[in-house]
This record gives structure tokens, sequence and C-alpha cells, in this order.
């Protein structure tokens, strides 16, 4: 199933008919886990007990998490923070997501994972929802984490700034 067009740097452009980013969700205890940690759902389609996919208008932010486990434990941990792109817009591809989206944060590892959770959480507790924080200050936590640096705090004035930011255009 193709959902786009591929351009010369490989990155892929919307089809018209696209309205909505999918992100299909799975829930098998112990096994398997996506789920969506922020994000304003827009549509909901069940598919089965353990799966449904959600759907996000153009511009959202969501925060989706993936893990899955076998006997031994952990198998795979991972945290993505992508802004839901437009028709026209390139996008980079992300497992269960369709077509994909801006890519703003990707972080693997459960420990590393964990140290997102926890700047949500706090992006949160500072009285910000995490849908509405700079993209910026995503891409940070991510180059900082990977740099094995702790982020900054995302505060309310540092969202204040953000939003003054977008209200000029800049």
């Amino acid at each position: 199933m193709n959902h786009g067009d591929h351009n010369a740097s490989g990155t892929q452009r919307l089809r018209p008919d696209r309205a909505l980013t999918e992100v299909e969700l799975v829930w098998i205890e112990k096994r398997i886990e996506h789920w969506v940690r922020f994000g304003r759902i827009a549509s909901e389609r069940i598919l089965s007990r353990r799966s449904r996919v959600v759907g996000f208008r153009e511009g959202a932010c969501i925060g989706f998490v993936q893990w899955s486990a076998s006997d031994y434990g952990t198998v795979r941990s991972r945290i993505d923070i992508l802004r839901c792109v437009g028709r026209a817009e390139a996008y980079t591809t992300v497992p269960f997501v369709r077509p994909g989206g801006e890519l703003l944060l990707s972080i693997k590892g459960w420990p590393r994972v964990q140290r997102v959770l926890q700047a949500i959480d706090a992006v949160e507790a500072a009285g910000v929802d995490a849908c509405d924080v700079a993209p910026d200050h995503w891409r940070h936590v991510h180059n900082r984490l990977t740099a094995g640096d702790a982020p900054r705090a995302y505060t309310p004035e540092r969202h204040e700034a953000w939003l003054k930011r977008k209200a000029a255009g800049l």
C-alpha cells in the first residue's frame, strides 16, 4: 500500500487524498504495547480487541511509544514525537504510523525512553499541554539524551516565548 510518492531526496510527499495521520495501537499484555502518550485524537477505528487505529489532524503533535518483550524481558522500546504533516509536506516514516510525520524526537532503549517520559511529565507538571510544546524543545530533548546529557526544563516562560514566535509566524 503506497501512501505517497518519493522525491529525489528520499523523503515522501502525501497524496492529495490523505487527510489524517494514522497510528496503529496494539495491546497484547506483557508482549506488545503501542500507545499514544499524548496527542489529540481526531478519529478512531477499532480493528480487534487488541488493536485499533487512531487518526490525527495536520499539525498535531503526538508522542507514540512502542514496547515489546519476550519471555526474557524487554526486546524493543522506542518513543517518537512527531508533528503530523500536511498533504504536500515531506515526512519521515515511522513504524505503525501512516504515512509518517516530521520527526522531532526518536529515542530507543528503555532507560532513555523513560527519560523522555519523565520530560513529558515535567512539561505537564509545569502546566503546559505536551501537544502544544515548541517543536524545538522536543528536538532539544532528543539531542541532549542522545549525547548523554540532561535536557533543560520547558518552563511556562519558554512556552510563552514559543506562543509569541508562533503568532508572529516565525
